[in-house]
């Protein structure tokens, strides 16, 4: 029984890990139809901010305030993501709406671009960002261990969700989000001004994958092509979820990742990889709309 809960609190933690990364992705792509495969390097922009203000923290800072960096690395690696994929959209995206595989060959390019800028910066070999000492340890119940550091990404992860329905249910900007995501053409005739939406869409999903970023330097060491090895199974979870459904996203990373977790305890992660993948070919096949697709009447 200890192992069925410790797995599945491991397929939990690994589905949250997924959703933080994916919630951008499944804003920009949804909303924007723009294939960003530059969404990967705004992770390690998130990751980066973390780890240069625990250095600043470390060399300016009294030891005793060092435990508290994190809490502000949390909106700063937002920020920071932010403000560059804004300038991203107003620079390279914004002239590529309509041209999605422009849009994939311009943010690869984008992609290289800001990993060798990442090397020239902070160097090619991994660097480690020290976890404040309140997130060490782990409670444990019974047998079982939860570190504290993953139910710290899940609390993250309930956090993101909850400000961004709130956003989108609750703010004329998010209404207007929404207005476009459902039709375009409609919400522009209404007076929507659909490029602000698009600028401010495109700086939220960014900011989201520096969000992700920061929440990723809890669990290992990072570096120029972090988010390299997670643009693929993002990308995976929005179009599973249903592109540009929010209720899909966080059920097809739920999904995932305790599939992943399952899978893995009786084979390897390599062949982990392969059923997951296979099963979702399977799924979109059965159902190509994805988890929350709508159905709608198709007019000639």
């Amino acid at each position: 029984m200890s192992i069925i809960v410790t797995q599945l609190f491991n397929g939990i933690s690994l589905g949250s890990i997924l959703l933080l990364i994916a919630l951008g992705l499944a804003i920009t792509f949804g909303l924007m139809n723009i294939i960003n495969m530059a969404h990967g390097e705004f992770i390690m922009i998130g990751a980066y901010t973390t780890y240069v203000l625990q250095q600043a923290f470390i060399q300016y800072l009294p030891q005793s305030v060092f435990s508290y960096y994190f809490i502000i690395a949390i909106p700063l690696s937002f920020i920071v993501a932010a403000l560059i994929g804004l300038l991203m959209e107003k620079t390279v995206v914004r002239f590529l709406y309509e041209r999605p595989l422009d849009s994939l060959l311009a943010t690869w390019g984008v992609s290289l671009i800001l990993q060798q800028v990442a090397r020239s910066i902070f160097g090619a070999p991994n660097v480690a960002v020290v976890a404040p000492e309140w997130l060490n340890g782990a409670l444990t119940l019974n047998v079982i261990t939860f570190p504290y550091k993953r139910l710290f990404i899940i609390a993250l992860v309930l956090m993101s969700i909850f400000t961004l329905v709130l956003y989108l249910y609750k703010t004329p900007s998010g209404r207007r989000m929404k207005a476009v995501t459902l039709n375009r053409d409609m919400a522009s005739c209404l007076g929507v001004s659909t490029r602000r939406v698009d600028s401010t869409a495109f700086a939220l999903g960014s900011g989201f994958a520096g969000f992700a970023g920061c929440a990723l330097t809890l669990i290992g060491s990072i570096g120029p092509t972090l988010g390299t090895a997670y643009i693929v199974d993002a990308f995976m979870i929005v179009i599973l979820g249903g592109v540009g459904k929010l209720k899909g996203t966080i059920i097809a990373a739920l999904m995932l990742g305790i599939l992943s977790t399952f899978v893995e305890l009786s084979t390897s992660a390599t062949i982990a990889k392969v059923i997951v993948f296979a099963f979702i070919i399977i799924f979109l096949q059965w159902k190509p709309t994805g988890l929350a697709g709508v159905k709608v009447r198709a007019l000639d």
